[in-house]
């Protein structure tokens, strides 16, 4: 089996991921889901993606659209990778069992569906927020917490941002 298959085989719709994760539940494996844009892959990603990870067995990445990730308002110019570039580049990390893509505003039907055991984001969420209005609320952190699952953050990595390098690359800072 050739790398790049490997890799493509990582890269799921949510009816391929809901049965995969099923088979893998009946097995006792732990779930981690995580979720974001992930645009220009920098070191702050890799950490915060491979502790994410450790957190279970099998380590699920909700991939913003390229729709989404224009919605957000991060920039006309945003994503500056497609969503086949950027699931891509994700999945060749060993350590993501799966990349899904979601096009919605928030991941929170994907979680109804999968229905992890740890939820996980960085350190700017607050895994206690319990308003659904604040900035720092976690998204699917309620319907994690009544399957008895948890939701946790990471620290972020101070220096690295996708906003950061793209500043510095056109020479605005």
């Amino acid at each position: 089996m050739s790398h790049l298959y490997q890799l493509q085989k990582k890269i799921v719709s949510l009816n391929n991921l809901v049965q995969e994760i099923s088979a893998l539940k009946s097995q006792n494996k732990k779930i981690v889901f995580t979720n974001g844009c992930f645009d220009i892959l920098h070191k702050g990603h890799v950490q915060y993606l491979s502790l994410a990870a450790d957190k279970g067995d099998v380590l699920v990445v909700g991939l913003n659209s390229d729709a989404s990730v224009k919605r957000q308002g991060k920039g006309d110019d945003r994503p500056i990778n497609n969503f086949d570039a950027r699931a891509t580049i994700i999945s060749a990390l060993g350590f993501v069992s799966f990349v899904v893509e979601f096009d919605d505003e928030t991941p929170e039907k994907l979680i109804q569906e999968i229905q992890p055991n740890v939820l996980v984001k960085g350190a700017d969420y607050d895994p206690n927020e319990t308003d659904k209005n604040s900035k720092k609320y976690i998204v699917g952190r309620d319907v994690v917490l009544s399957k008895g699952g948890t939701v946790e953050v990471i620290d972020l990595v101070q220096g690295y941002s996708t906003t950061s390098i793209i500043n510095k690359l056109s020479g605005s800072k």
